[in-house]
């Protein structure tokens, strides 16, 4: 009986290889994943990459930063939900980069 829910009218999306959407990511947006604290997906990553590339005029350091900004105030977001505002890291200045949060 547990076929029953394999049967569907809905598409299946196909989400692709995982790895394979990580190497195609330039080796610059792939040094700043590797020293992110979130868990970015490749297609995600890409997605926010394109979309502060070109709003910093192509300026890949500027759309890094973005990328590190958007990822501080999704933390900031998280910790404040889940710790509540006095924890340590919303205290932390912003450095611009990457936060040992691990």
């Amino acid at each position: 009986m547990a076929r029953r829910n394999l049967a569907t009218s809905l598409k299946r999306r196909s989400r692709g290889d995982p790895m394979q959407a990580y190497d195609a990511l330039p080796p610059d947006l792939r040094q700043w994943l590797a020293g992110a604290v979130l868990p970015w997906s490749a297609v995600s990553v890409r997605r926010a990459w394109l979309k502060a590339l070109k709003a910093a005029g192509g300026d890949r350091q500027a759309a890094q930063a973005a990328l590190s900004g958007i990822e501080r105030r999704r933390l900031e977001r998280d910790v404040a939900r889940i710790w509540g505002k006095a924890h340590p890291f919303l205290a932390a200045p912003d450095t611009g980069g990457h936060h040992d949060c691990r």
